[in-house]
């Protein structure tokens, strides 16, 4: 077993699960309260949560995630964590429960509405450490917030916005492979292509953190080498190991900030919820890459070059195109268009996409007429 202390405690490894009550006791949680989503406690994922802990049968399960959580769900399971008394929270699932438990750990140890403590109107400095313990467990290899310091949640004003804080990164993080085993594969292809967005955005961002970018290219060379083993064979326990790295270490990255990829994902992700936030990195992400590629911070430090090589093309030029051929081989839609993306909502997509927390973290600021190119190439 594999403890890794970076960001956070991190239990990783096949049977990792079998710590959780460890954990429970390590982070000071009596009363824990389940947060997940209909399809994974369907997949008797839940059930093999409870049989590790000690008092299982007074345990609550929230199981009314949404795809793209919602500030209506934080109120529902808001309300569910009070009424229990409880004093802690398991996440089980993919970043949506995550993020979704991530919120109520705010919202349940601090004054006001959810949207108080949204980043991008100065939520961050009204987070601190009352915020409840949270302990994540997931069940896919894609958005790493196990380890993350944000949380994305589509407002009730229908902006999908991010509360970003280093008192929201789980206390505890139990990553194990054998969770994932079961995954379908139009799932692992999708989920496993945003944990490799996370990777090259956050290699991309032009902020000074060297530790970070070294994360993110080996987080990097593990996805892109593996995911098509694991979306072919779901039962290949080599590149399901190696996917929920790749998934961990994106999340450990976003130190250094994401860019334009996730500035547009989040932006049409509120304005369609039912897209599927890792599918919708995979379309941008072509377009982004050929997009920085004149950056100057990307040049002098032969970006390109290093991700060439962690991919294993030839060359900067083979970058993107080999993106989008991947996308392909994984059965992923071609572009926007098949998602029923149309041009008349490029207007909304740029005006939520320009205010985004990770518009300023890309290596080239975006304007209006950037975005417009760059979703008129990814459809």
């Amino acid at each position: 077993m594999a403890l890794i202390n970076y960001i956070t405690q991190i239990q990783f490894d096949f049977g990792a699960i079998s710590l959780l009550q460890d954990e429970c006791v390590r982070v000071g949680i009596s009363r824990p309260m389940i947060v997940t989503d209909a399809g994974v406690r369907a997949a008797g994922l839940v059930d093999r949560v409870l049989a590790q802990l000690k008092n299982a049968s007074a345990v609550v399960v929230f199981d009314q995630t949404p795809p793209n959580p919602t500030e209506a769900a934080v109120r529902a399971a808001l309300e569910v964590y009070r009424a229990g008394n409880f004093d802690g929270l398991i996440a089980v699932g993919g970043g949506s429960a995550m993020d979704l438990a991530k919120a109520v750990a705010v919202c349940a140890t601090h004054e006001g509405p959810l949207k108080n403590f949204i980043a991008v109107d100065g939520g961050v400095a009204r987070i601190t450490a009352a915020t409840a313990p949270v302990i994540a467990i997931p069940t896919t290899a894609g958005t790493g917030s196990e380890v993350g310091r944000g949380a994305m949640i589509i407002l009730d004003d229908g902006r999908k916005a991010g509360i970003l804080s280093p008192y929201i990164v789980p206390k505890s993080a139990i990553c194990d492979p054998e969770l994932t085993l079961g995954l379908p594969a139009l799932l692992t292809a999708a989920t496993g292509m945003d944990a490799i967005t996370h990777c090259f955005e956050t290699f991309m961002s032009p902020a000074l953190n060297f530790p970070a970018e070294g994360i993110a290219i080996d987080g990097l060379w593990r996805g892109w080498a593996h995911i098509e083993r694991a979306t072919k064979n779901p039962g290949d326990r080599e590149a399901r190991f190696h996917m929920m790295s790749a998934s961990t270490q994106g999340a450990m990255s976003f130190q250094k900030g994401l860019g334009a990829v996730h500035s547009l994902s989040h932006a049409l992700g509120g304005l369609n919820p039912r897209l599927h936030h890792g599918t919708l990195n995979a379309m941008f992400l072509p377009a982004v890459i050929t997009f920085n590629q004149s950056a100057e911070s990307m040049q002098k430090a032969k970006k390109m070059d290093r991700l060439a090589q962690a991919i294993g093309v030839a060359g900067p030029a083979e970058v993107a195109p080999a993106v989008k051929a991947l996308n392909q081989r994984l059965g992923l839609p071609a572009g926007l268009k098949e998602m029923g993306v149309t041009p008349d909502m490029f207007p909304k997509i740029i005006a939520s996409a320009m205010l985004d927390h990770c518009h300023k973290t890309n290596p080239r600021i975006a304007t209006e007429e950037d975005y417009t190119a760059l979703l008129t190439q990814s459809m």
